[in-house]
């Protein structure tokens, strides 16, 4: 038999998960001074979030919203919501589009100073 608080943990290794990717993130944009790193950090929290809000639309037992009619009706089916599916989307290609930019932004500026270090580029200003 497995312990309650063990069982809430098994039960939730998603929302764990999430916040394990969140720090991972935070510390990688923190602590490192290559930009490309940092980039790479806050993809990892862009990840963390989208797996914490599809985790929070997940119904237990419930089905596609998908209304069908005659003799394969569910009665009292439990619908899952897609609206977080829906914006997760939308944030996954807001989330490409800032790591296109972020990576042009990283190229002029390694032209322009010859490094991607953080501390040298202030250093060059």
């Amino acid at each position: 038999m497995i312990p309650a608080e063990f069982e809430f943990l098994l039960r939730h290794y998603n929302y764990w998960t999430s916040v394990i990717l969140v720090v991972i993130g935070l510390y990688t944009m923190i602590v490192k001074k290559n930009l490309i790193k940092k980039f790479m950090g806050l993809n990892i929290v862009d990840t963390a979030t989208f797996l914490f809000y599809i985790s929070m639309g997940d119904v237990e037992w419930g089905v596609a919203p998908i209304v069908v009619h005659g003799e394969h009706a569910a009665e009292h089916a439990v619908y899952i919501n897609p609206l977080p599916s829906v914006l997760i989307l939308t944030a996954i290609v807001v989330a490409l589009s800032t790591t296109a930019l972020a990576l042009t932004l990283a190229i002029k500026i390694y032209e322009k100073y010859g490094t991607l270090n953080s501390e040298r580029i202030l250093e060059l200003m």
